[in-house]
């Protein structure tokens, strides 16, 4: 407890044993951007400058490309992208009926690709996977975030903010505990922000790489020092519905830049 991030958690311990966690009232919700500095904001706002751009000029090339045994490619079925696309990501995670569950992007797209190129699924966090959910998501910039609008969603929102409100490894905190008890505050001299994803899949500094929200979720899991659930996992998709049906409203901003 001697570091300075030591202290700084020393502090949100003491914080989150006091205060209650009280959810940010909508007029108060602001982006992660808003967070940043000004070379991070101007780095995030100029498509020449943002790292993130090479996966979505990847992801167009994989759009275009036939796959699988069918030999199809995405815009066989959905042809351009910049219209059949466009306001798809501000209602991800959607409802599945074939599952009678919520799916997140990455996982729409590996079903498609399962189901109508008869392609095998990408892995999470690959390059391929990464470039197609950024460029897909890409299309929807600026549009508000909408993903309440199906009814069947409202008991995985439930679970998603039962998650998001639950303390658990062994600093015992929960989401909120950071991201509406203590935002503006810094963490190991970072901005604790708001938690809305509204720029995923994002280009991290830190990772030197496009990441999405699944991995940052994962990150702050296990820097609670809990036991992270394995990628796709119901529990983590929920959750992403929850912090999606929190920045409701707010616009899309992929591919997003943060330290």
């Amino acid at each position: 407890m001697r570091t300075v991030g030591g202290i700084v958690i020393a502090a949100l311990l003491i914080s989150a044993s006091v205060v209650l966690a009280t959810e940010i009232p909508l007029p108060e919700r602001r982006s992660g951007f808003s967070f940043m500095g000004s070379a991070t904001q101007a780095m995030q706002n100029d498509d020449t400058s943002n790292p993130g751009m090479l996966w979505v000029l990847d992801g167009e090339t994989l759009w275009n490309s036939k796959a699988g045994a069918a030999s199809k490619a995405c815009a066989d079925c959905h042809n351009d992208a910049r219209s059949s696309m466009k306001g798809v990501a501000a209602h991800y995670p959607a409802f599945d009926n074939s599952l009678g569950r919520p799916v997140n992007l990455e996982q729409r797209i590996n079903r498609c690709r399962t189901t109508h190129q008869q392609a095998t699924p990408l892995a999470y966090e690959s390059k391929e996977l990464l470039a197609l959910t950024a460029f897909v998501a890409r299309q929807s910039v600026g549009m508000p975030v909408m993903t309440e609008a199906d009814p069947r969603l409202g008991p995985f929102v439930d679970k998603g903010r039962e998650l998001y409100m639950q303390r658990q490894g062994q600093l015992n905190l929960g989401c909120t505990n950071c991201h509406d008890d203590n935002w503006d505050k810094r963490l190991a001299g970072s901005p604790i922000t708001q938690g809305h994803p509204t720029g995923y899949p994002l280009y991290r500094l830190e990772w030197q790489s496009l990441g999405s929200l699944q991995r940052r979720l994962r990150a702050c899991i296990t820097g609670i020092r809990a036991q992270p659930y394995i990628y796709g996992a119901p529990e983590l998709v929920e959750l992403e519905l929850y912090l999606m049906s929190r920045a409701r409203g707010m616009p899309i901003e992929t591919p997003g830049v943060r330290p």
